[in-house]
């Protein structure tokens, strides 16, 4: 009896492993044919009892699947990269751990290929807007070829672009622990026969050279990334509100580059939110030493000031940036807008008051000094159409500020200037 249960059980192993043998030989040959879908039908009929088949088997098992799931991953399936990389490593595991080696460099190969199937389908992702796939299948790509650490800079960019602050948060920190730099050599040269600077590889610039064909070979190097990568961290945190964090990584990042005056900005704007309004000032007459001249830097200190309700700040800022570029439209706007604000800011008293000859007083006493408000407004937007005549945002701002002052021959002025 005993016999016999032991050469039953050998049976159901015979029959099994047959089995087995028949759904990889199944898969083997849809794969051949081009069916990935019917490798993996086939593979999944196999996959109940793979653990207890021989190496060989089991390296032959995982090979065929990672390869039908890179198939199956060129062709869009999702979540077929994660399945194909996890098998076709689990292959090399299996030989190096057996010591026989049949499939291990072919799934190698299958594994570089990938990188390049993953970063062609990162960039479709991205064109596409789906951010946070393309940074996936980006890092994945960096997992595969970690001595490529640009994919890694590529899927925190992907991963702030579709707003995933935490996930580029991870992968900004790891660029940051790796030291990654990001610059590069741009090897350029000129074609003789049409004078423009064309781009392209060592190899290939200096054979165009010594061809005649092109002249005049340069080398640039590209800016080193390290200071975006921290300064980055630093504005995640921030958007995360994780603020003591936020101020370590802008003493990190202001060591990277003490003169960015958009980080100096940055970390203003950041004691200004916890309280420190010393500090705030601080940075603020900082950033305008580190950049007198530059037009762009007196508006964003502008704004700020703006936000934070700071209107005479605010103006002083406005006015600097037209001083050094008498065009600039957004200064303009702003700084009207910083006097509609503060009229605006009358209305709510106004309308609190009663019909007390007191409260008539105050009330016309408010409005004058509203409606004188409102006219240095449209003082500084006059000014301004002189530049740009045809300006809609400087027509429309304009336009209204004569309607709330109930000015109709100017406000109708201005409808016809835009053709309304």
């Amino acid at each position: 009896m005993r016999t016999s249960i032991i050469i039953m059980g050998a049976m159901l192993i015979s029959v099994a492993g047959f089995s087995q043998k028949s759904e990889i030989k199944a898969a083997d040959k849809a794969l051949k044919s081009g069916d990935a879908m019917a490798a993996k039908s086939a593979l999944e009929s196999a996959s109940s009892l793979i653990g207890s088949a021989d190496p060989k088997m089991q390296a032959q098992y995982y090979f065929l699947r990672g390869s039908a799931y890179a198939d199956l991953a060129k062709k869009g399936t999702e979540g077929a990269f994660d399945e194909a990389i996890s098998s076709l490593k689990k292959v090399s595991e299996i030989e190096e751990e057996s010591g026989k080696n049949k499939y291990g460099a072919d799934a190698q190969e299958k594994l570089s290929n990938m990188t390049a199937d993953l970063i062609n389908s990162a960039v479709e992702d991205n064109n596409n807007k789906e951010y946070e796939a393309a940074a996936d299948k980006l890092y994945m790509g960096y997992k595969l070829s970690p001595k490529d650490t640009v994919y890694l800079y590529y899927a925190a960019s992907s991963a702030v672009n579709g707003g995933h602050y935490e996930k580029a948060l991870t992968f900004y920190n790891e660029l940051k622990d790796l030291g990654f730099d990001g610059s590069a050599v741009v090897y350029k040269a000129t074609n003789v026969s049409t004078g423009e600077v064309e781009e392209m590889d060592k190899t290939q610039r200096d054979l165009m050279i010594k061809s005649g064909a092109y002249k005049d070979p340069i080398e640039e190097k590209t800016p080193s990334k390290t200071t975006e990568i921290v300064k980055n961290i630093a504005l995640i945190y921030t958007q995360l509100g994780q603020d003591d964090k936020a101020l370590e990584a802008y003493k990190d990042a202001r060591e990277k580059d003490p003169q960015d005056v958009n980080l100096i900005l940055n970390e203003a704007n950041l004691y200004y939110k916890l309280g420190d309004k010393e500090k705030f000032k601080a940075l603020m007459a900082e950033a305008s030493e580190v950049a007198p001249d530059n037009p762009d830097l007196f508006y964003n200190v502008g704004v700020i000031n703006m936000e934070q309700g700071n209107l005479e700040d605010a103006r002083k800022a406005y006015k600097r940036a037209i001083e050094i570029n008498p065009g600039y439209v957004n200064a303009q706007l702003n700084l009207s807008t910083t006097y509609v604000n503060e009229g605006n800011e009358l209305i709510d008293e106004m309308n609190s008051l009663g019909n007390s000859k007191k409260d008539i007083a105050r009330y016309d006493e408010l409005k004058a000094k509203k409606d004188s408000l409102f006219r240095d407004g449209a003082i500084i937007l006059e000014d301004a159409l002189k530049l740009n005549p045809d300006n809609q945002s400087i027509l429309s701002q304009l336009k209204n500020i004569y309607g709330a002052l109930g000015d109709n021959e100017n406000f109708l002025r201005l409808k016809k200037l835009m053709g309304e």
